[in-house]
């Protein structure tokens, strides 16, 4: 059966795997032992839910905590629906703000992803090949789960489009939840980290590796094709707001 491809997706995945020697059946296998789990625990049924049309997507970028407080000044939290990518949930958290949905691979603060989740947040969690060890640990404690791939959906599993946690919740907020107007914060793409998307730097913040540089880089060419390909959403990144004020 043919599935739906979003923004391209299976041409950047080829371009994906060869700049990073991804292996594609270690995504599969990774994806098929997912795919196994929600079987036995559910899928999280998103309709049932009624969720604003206008979105915030949280990255875990150095300008995310300036940003949070900006949204919190400027905006009326309860008229969005607050979607985190990973690590950006421990500084919602901090700020006393639970998001709606995560999009996470489970290599951020467990803890906090653990804490939202029991709040209520609907996790949508993807399988690839560097995770499967986070999946088997995790995804038993974890409750509402959808789950994604970024190689060939089948079963339950669902694939959007999207690489990296930020650019994959943009991804989730345009082609499975249909958001009209989507306002980005904490997404910098440039070479600077924070303890929030990697929990084992010391400081926080810190500069990017090679591997880290090349991934933002990915996510920012994503969300811009994204943005190309998807002229009737309102797309508005904080840091662009915030470099005119």
């Amino acid at each position: 059966m043919k599935y739906r491809t979003y923004n391209n997706w299976d041409k950047w995945y080829d371009l994906i795997c060869d700049d990073f020697n991804f292996n594609k059946k270690n995504d599969e296998y990774a994806a098929d032992f997912l795919n196994n789990m929600i079987m036995k625990k559910g899928k999280h049924d998103i309709t049932h839910h009624y969720l604003p049309d206008k979105c915030i997507v949280f990255g875990a970028g150095p300008s995310i905590k300036k940003h949070i407080q900006l949204i919190k000044q400027e905006f009326n939290l309860k008229d969005y629906t607050l979607i985190a990518a990973d690590g950006a949930t421990e500084a919602l958290l901090e700020e006393n703000i639970i998001p709606t949905i995560i999009a996470t691979d489970l290599d951020g603060n467990i803890n906090s992803i653990q804490e939202s989740n029991k709040k209520g947040s609907i996790l949508y969690v993807h399988a690839h090949g560097d995770n499967l060890d986070n999946l088997k640990k995790y995804v038993p404690l974890l409750e509402n789960i959808i789950p994604t791939t970024q190689s060939k959906p089948k079963e339950l599993l669902e694939n959007y489009g999207g690489f990296t946690d930020g650019d994959r919740a943009v991804h989730i907020a345009v082609y499975a939840l249909a958001m009209k107007e989507i306002i980005m914060a904490g997404m910098d793409f440039g070479d600077i980290i924070t303890r929030y998307s990697r929990p084992e730097i010391n400081s926080q913040v810190g500069k990017a590796d090679d591997f880290k540089k090349l991934k933002l880089s990915y996510a920012e060419k994503l969300i811009n094709s994204l943005k190309k390909e998807n002229f009737q959403v309102k797309f508005i990144n904080l840091l662009d707001y915030t470099n005119n004020h």
